[in-house]
C-alpha cells in the first residue's frame, strides 16, 4: 500500500465515527493523538472523546510516538491487537518486523538489519516510512517502551530485571526513554499502580494480549489439545500449558482467555529473566491473534456454501506454532497418518530425545520436557521411534540441514526461499510447505494443496469433487484462503466418522 493511499485511509468521518462508538472491529487498525493533551489512544478508550478537530490518525503506536504524543495509561495501547497496517506490509518489511520483535534492533544497528535482509538500510528505512510511517528504531523503541510498562504495572520485578526483560541494554536507557514518554519515573508509574501490580517478586510474569473479538477460544484449545505431546503441553480446564526455553532460559507457560477483554493472558514461569518481546511475538503467531476475523469472514461469507460454516464460528482461528522447528518436525511426523497416530509418534521422540525441564519449581505436569534440538535429532538413531525409513531419512536431512546452518529457520526467513530448500529435501512436497506457510508463517492466503481434509470437508459441501476443482474453487476466497482452511477442517472434524482423521495429513508428500 503507498503512502498516499495509506493516508487517505486515515481520513475522513469514519474513522471519527469508530472512535465515537468504541468500535472494536478498529482495535489495532489505527490509533489516534489528540492534540491538546499530547496522548495518542486506541479507539476503544474510554476516556471522554475528544473533539474531531483535535484529532490525528495513526496507522501504529510507532508513528503516533513518532509524532511526539505519549501512550494513554487507561486504554493502553501496548495491549492491542497489531495493526492491520503492519500485516499488509512488503515481504521485506514484514521480514523486518519479525526480526525487530525477535530483538534485533536492542543492541544491533538498522544496517546490521538491512544487512540480514539483504538490501540497504537507506532503502529500508523508506520502506518503514512508507508502510509503517515510523523508522525501524522507532518501531523498536515502541516495543521496548511498552513491554516495559506492562511488566512495572503488573508485577514486582526489579526495576534492573525490567529493563532486561523488556530489551533495554542497560538501566539508564531503560529510565531515560521511559521519562522522555510518560514524562515521570518508572517509579512514579509503579507507585501510581501499586495496588494492580504483582504481588512477589516470585509471581509469574504475567503477559496480556490483545485481539480482536469475536475469538473461538474453545476451538484453539481443542485443536491444541488433539495434538499435544506428553510432557511438551497440554490443555488443563480452560487453560494451555507448555514448556519453553528461549535464550538459554527454560520456563513454563499457562495461557487463558480473559473474554471480558478481549484478551489472552499469558502467565510465564521462567528460571532466569530474559528478553520477553521474542516471547510475545511467538504467542501471537501462536494463538493467531493478529488474525482479522471481520475481514475474513465478510469474503468467504459472500461463498454461500461456506457463509454456514461461518455463521457458526464467526471466531475461529487457525492456531500457529511456537517454534518453527519443531513445527516442521510434528509436520513430517504427521504425513499421512491420523492425528492420534502422529502424536503417539512425537511422544516416542520427545519421550527419547527430549531434554528433562530442570526448573526449580512444582512442574504442572509430570515428566516436563524440552522437545528435542536439532543437534540432537541430527545425530539421533530415529529409526527407533517406529517410523518408515524414508520418512526417517526427511527428517534426519532436514534436522542436519539446520544443525549446519543450510537451512536457516531465523524469524527473519524470506518464506518463499525457506519453502524451495525444504522441498529440495526429499520426502518434503507441496503440501508439507503449504502446512508450514499456514501455521509457521500465518500467511493468511495459505492453501495447502494435496489435503485430504480439505478435499474431503469441500466434497461433503458440494464445492468440488477433485483437486483442481478445489483449486480453482479456492480463488474466490482470497485474500483469506488460511480462514476458508480453518472452517472446512472444523466441517469435517465434526462430523462422526472422521473424528479421527488427521489435519495434518497430505497426498502429495509420502
Amino acid at each position: 500500500m503507498s503512502m498516499a493511499a495509506q493516508s487517505t485511509t486515515l481520513c475522513g468521518d469514519r474513522l471519527y465515527e469508530a472512535l465515537t462508538s468504541r468500535d472494536r472491529r478498529f482495535d489495532g487498525r489505527f490509533f489516534v493523538g489528540v492534540r491538546t493533551t499530547g496522548i495518542y489512544c486506541r479507539p476503544i478508550c474510554p476516556a471522554p472523546t475528544p473533539k474531531a478537530e483535535n484529532c490525528q490518525y495513526y496507522r501504529a503506536a510507532a508513528e503516533a510516538e513518532g509524532a511526539g504524543f505519549r501512550p494513554c495509561k487507561r486504554c493502553r495501547p501496548e495491549t492491542a491487537p497489531a495493526s492491520p497496517a503492519w500485516l499488509g506490509t512488503g515481504a521485506t518489511t514484514s521480514r523486518a518486523l519479525r526480526l525487530i520483535g525477535d530483538g534485533a534492533l536492542n543492541e544491533g544497528s538498522v544496517a546490521a538489519l538491512a544487512d540480514r535482509l539483504g538490501v540497504g538500510d537507506r532503502h529500508l528505512r523508506r520502506l518503514f516510512e512508507c508502510h509503517i510511517g515510523a523508522s525501524p528504531t522507532q518501531v523498536a523503541a515502541t516495543q521496548r517502551l511498552h513491554m516495559a510498562l506492562q511488566l512495572l504495572v503488573q508485577t514486582a520485578l526489579p526495576m534492573t530485571q525490567i529493563a532486561i526483560a523488556a530489551g533495554y541494554a542497560s538501566l539508564r536507557r531503560f529510565n531515560a526513554a521511559f521519562k522522555q514518554a510518560y514524562r515521570a519515573p518508572p517509579t512514579q508509574i509503579r507507585r501510581n499502580n501499586a495496588a494492580r501490580g504483582g504481588t512477589s517478586a516470585l509471581a509469574p510474569i504475567t503477559l496480556m494480549l490483545g485481539y480482536r473479538p469475536p475469538y473461538d477460544w474453545s476451538a484453539i484449545l481443542s485443536f491444541l489439545a488433539a495434538r499435544a505431546i506428553p510432557g511438551i503441553d497440554c490443555r488443563a480446564g480452560d487453560s494451555y500449558l507448555r514448556t519453553i526455553e528461549i535464550n538459554g532460559s527454560q520456563g513454563i507457560l499457562r495461557v487463558h482467555n480473559n473474554a471480558a477483554r478481549h484478551t489472552l493472558i499469558a502467565e510465564l514461569h521462567i528460571g532466569e529473566i530474559v528478553n520477553l518481546l521474542p516471547i510475545v511475538q511467538r504467542l501471537r503467531t501462536l494463538f493467531d491473534l493478529d488474525a482479522d476475523p471481520h475481514a475474513a469472514n465478510e469474503i468467504l461469507s459472500a461463498d454461500h456454501r461456506l457463509a454456514p460454516l461461518v455463521a457458526r464460528a464467526p471466531g475461529l482461528r487457525l492456531p500457529g506454532s511456537w517454534d518453527t522447528f519443531e513445527l516442521i518436525i510434528r509436520a513430517i511426523l504427521g504425513q499421512q497418518i491420523t492425528v492420534a497416530a502422529a502424536r503417539t509418534i512425537a511422544t516416542r521422540l520427545v519421550e527419547r530425545y527430549g531434554r528433562p525441564l530442570t526448573l526449580d519449581m512444582d512442574l504442572p505436569f509430570e515428566n516436563s520436557r524440552l522437545f528435542p534440538d536439532c543437534h540432537t535429532l541430527a545425530k539421533a538413531d530415529i529409526q527407533a521411534i517406529g517410523m518408515p525409513g524414508r520418512r526417517v531419512q526427511t527428517l534426519k536431512f532436514f534436522a542436519q540441514a539446520v544443525a549446519a546452518g543450510t537451512l536457516d529457520l531465523d524469524p527473519g526467513v524470506d518464506s518463499h526461499e525457506l519453502s524451495q530448500q525444504l522441498l529440495a529435501i526429499t520426502g518434503i512436497g507441496k503440501w508439507t510447505v503449504g502446512y508450514i506457510q499456514l501455521r509457521a508463517f500465518k500467511d493468511p492466503n495459505a492453501f495447502p494443496p494435496g489435503d485430504i481434509a480439505l478435499l474431503r470437508a469441500a466434497q461433503a459441501l458440494g464445492i468440488a469433487q477433485a483437486q483442481p476443482q478445489l483449486q480453482q474453487a479456492a480463488l474466490a476466497w482470497q485474500p483469506w484462503r488460511a480462514a476458508a482452511v480453518a472452517h472446512l477442517w472444523r466441517s469435517l472434524a465434526q462430523t462422526k466418522d472422521t473424528t479421527d482423521l488427521v489435519l495434518d495429513c497430505g497426498l502429495a508428500d509420502a
